[in-house]
């Protein structure tokens, strides 16, 4: 069995140096291990510690007194350190200390090597009659050379430098590649909302003027002069039917401004139905058909913006106003057809390359001039000259009341110019002769340009309205049977 060691009685605490009581394991002042205090050691044979002998040169010298050091004062700076030149001496090679005291306070200059022992030590014995080396101090705060904090052992400052802030302040500011460049300031990042990060101007927004233009179709739309914003929207595509021959596609939306998001409801309405179009289209779908398919592909776009997300609240935003929703027309070449459909108020027209052929409009309107025309209530001068007159009566939307997709194929006998348009066109070029009449003569060789001709006409007449328009040139061949566009 182990046995534990006697602990010897204490006189005083270790800690707080108080007398403990007989048989105390802790201290009554300040609680400390008593039982925690280690033996006293064994006795060691003495040690006989050898002093070298004193130098020559110093061998008679009296007793050196060391200068008291001053004391710290009030601003807690270190008092200062004496150095080994501050009192008579030698060094390890017998030299005197006084004479190293001038070689202390030199200041290195830039460039000057340092010596390869450590910093601060005395130099080694040098060869009777060798010449002094001019020798230098080192400063540590001298950044000359990059490398000295590496090979000296100091550190750096870590105070940065403010021009060196200043241009990493700058370069977070700028935008990432391939991200939006303020306008105004050419250096600030745009951020989601339009708005520069660095001097907060409002960016134009990339859907007040776009432009498109494929091999066989082209179309602009403007926001207007009157509008903040543009609620039109257009798609152009071409692919290809089953027999290789070329389809072309022009699609135009018009946002209801009485509703809510309209820029949403025309833009998701377009997409939706050029891609129905160019699905169903190579997979030889009839064209008539097709179109049809595509309005109600628009229409379910259009309508699934209406739909509340789960957990919408009273307050929303969006809770209490009108559905989203919007107007389509659309224009489809396929083999010789030319087939259109729509729902609203745009418009399709038809002008021929031989401007003394006739002209015509192919579409008829949802609205209440067309239908109080229809019922022969109004001619067609007092319906449009009424208040009420462009109030649609069909469009795409959840609160629509009933979708009544409209289509129509065509067989042209000779070429011409397909006019794919918004009602901010048409208003300043109403009938089938105005539109020709606008339409420049080399529209038919370049459609891009000839839609901005078109474009910019709506905006000298006022543009009160965002202004699309989409142009497709018709080639035929000479012979065929009867032209449509002649007895529409």
């Amino acid at each position: 069995m182990s046995q534990s060691q006697q602990q010897p009685a204490l006189s005083k605490c270790p800690g707080c140096e108080e007398p403990p009581a007989a048989g105390d394991l802790f201290c009554g002042a300040c609680g400390y291990d008593l039982s925690a205090v280690p033996a006293r050691p064994g006795d060691r044979p003495t040690m006989a510690i050898t002093v070298p002998p004193a130098a020559p040169e110093a061998a008679g010298a009296e007793a050196v007194r060391w200068p008291a050091a001053a004391e710290t004062d009030s601003s807690d700076v270190p008092a200062p350190v004496h150095r080994p030149s501050d009192l008579p001496g030698t060094d390890s090679g017998g030299r005197p200390l006084a004479e190293q005291e001038q070689v202390q306070e030199q200041v290195q200059e830039p460039g000057t090597p340092v010596g390869s022992g450590p910093v601060g030590s005395a130099p080694g014995p040098e060869p009777l009659g060798a010449p002094k080396p001019s020798a230098a101090a080192v400063r540590h705060d001298d950044r000359a050379d990059p490398d000295a904090a590496q090979h000296s052992g100091d550190f750096a400052l870590a105070a940065p430098d403010p021009r060196t802030a200043e241009h990493a302040a700058a370069a977070a500011a700028a935008p990432a590649p391939g991200g939006k460049v303020c306008v105004a300031c050419r250096s600030g990042r745009v951020d989601p909302d339009g708005y520069c990060e660095n001097c907060g101007h409002a960016q134009p927004r990339e859907r007040d003027h776009m432009e498109q233009e494929l091999d066989a179709v082209a179309a602009v739309s403007d926001r207007g002069l009157r509008h903040h914003r543009n609620e039109d929207s257009f798609a152009v595509s071409s692919t290809a039917l089953p027999d290789g021959s070329p389809a072309v596609v022009a699609i135009v939306c018009d946002g209801v401004s009485s509703a809510s998001r309209p820029d949403e409801a025309s833009a998701a309405a377009a997409n939706a139905a050029n891609e129905s179009l160019l699905e169903s289209l190579p997979r030889g779908t009839h064209p008539q058909q097709a179109m049809h398919e595509a309005i109600v592909a628009a229409s379910e776009a259009v309508n699934a913006l209406a739909q509340e997300p789960a957990g919408a609240m009273e307050h929303d935003a969006h809770r209490h106003q009108n559905a989203p929703a919007c107007t389509l027309v659309g224009a489809v070449m396929a083999g010789e057809l030319l087939i259109v459909g729509w729902v609203g108020d745009s418009r399709v027209y038809w002008v021929p390359e031989d401007r003394s052929r006739p002209t015509a409009r192919l579409t008829e309107d949802d609205s209440w001039a067309a239908q109080m025309v229809a019922a022969g209530l109004m001619n067609e001068a007092e319906a449009y000259a009424d208040e009420r007159a462009h109030a649609i009566t069909g469009w795409l939307g959840a609160d629509a009341y009933e979708l009544e997709p409209h289509t129509a194929a065509f067989k042209p006998d000779r070429p011409g110019l397909v006019v794919v348009c918004t009602d901010g066109l048409w208003n300043y070029a109403e009938s089938a002769e105005e539109m020709a009449a606008a339409v420049p003569a080399d529209a038919q060789e370049h459609p891009l340009r000839g839609a901005q001709v078109l474009v910019g006409h709506a905006l000298d007449g006022g543009g009160h309205d965002n202004v699309t328009v989409a142009l497709l040139p018709f080639a035929v061949r000479p012979q065929g049977a009867g032209s449509a566009c002649e007895t529409v």
